[in-house]
């Protein structure tokens, strides 16, 4: 499986595998697609997509600069990370994240940070074990839930990660103020 920077004719190759993995993942949160053409190629304007391809494109995920810390250490942010439903559990989505780590970490960014919705149990373990803590939460919405003949809402919350760069290793680390402040992580 190859990994390449995004050009703006995969824009809609981008939307189409975005929209399947979420709608396969996200189906008891969302009842539209997650996102659409003009603001894929709005993205392109402010940051980049990595897609994997084979034959077809069948995964990607965004990365876009951020401004820098009040420390100077630059920022990137990490979303959209998808890969088709037929290919999922296949590693592809580890794979598309090392390259995005790696994209970051050439482009002099010190943190990584992204944002996961806490109704998704397995991803804050997936992110976890690749070194990614917890940084804050943050109240998204409340949508009502209607799927049942009970109605009840689901809370949904946007949990924050982040990752720092070291840039005396040759990877990615855990924050230490971060880990000091929750002693059930590890640095590995």
């Amino acid at each position: 499986m190859q990994v390449r920077v995004a050009e703006t004719r995969d824009a809609e190759g981008i939307v189409a595998v975005i929209n399947a993995a979420f709608r396969l993942a996200e189906s008891f949160l969302l009842d539209r697609d997650r996102i659409d053409l003009q603001t894929v190629q709005g993205l392109f304007q402010k940051g980049t997509f990595l897609v994997a391809e084979d034959r077809s494109l069948c995964g990607c995920v965004y990365v876009e600069p951020r401004a820098g810390t009040p420390r100077g250490g630059n920022r990137s942010y990490l979303g959209l990370l998808a890969v088709d439903p037929r290919l999922q559990k296949s590693g592809l989505g580890s794979q598309l994240m090392n390259a995005a780590e790696a994209h970051c970490a050439k482009a002099g960014s010190s943190f990584i940070d992204l944002r996961i919705v806490n109704v998704r149990s397995e991803l804050p373990t997936f992110y976890q074990r690749r070194g990614y803590v917890e940084n804050r939460h943050r109240a998204l919405y409340t949508r009502p839930e209607t799927k049942t003949s009970l109605s009840f809402c689901i809370d949904v919350e946007t949990l924050e990660l982040i990752r720092l760069f070291d840039l005396t290793e040759t990877g990615f680390r855990t924050p230490p103020h971060l880990l000091r402040s929750r002693p059930e992580s590890r640095e590995k």
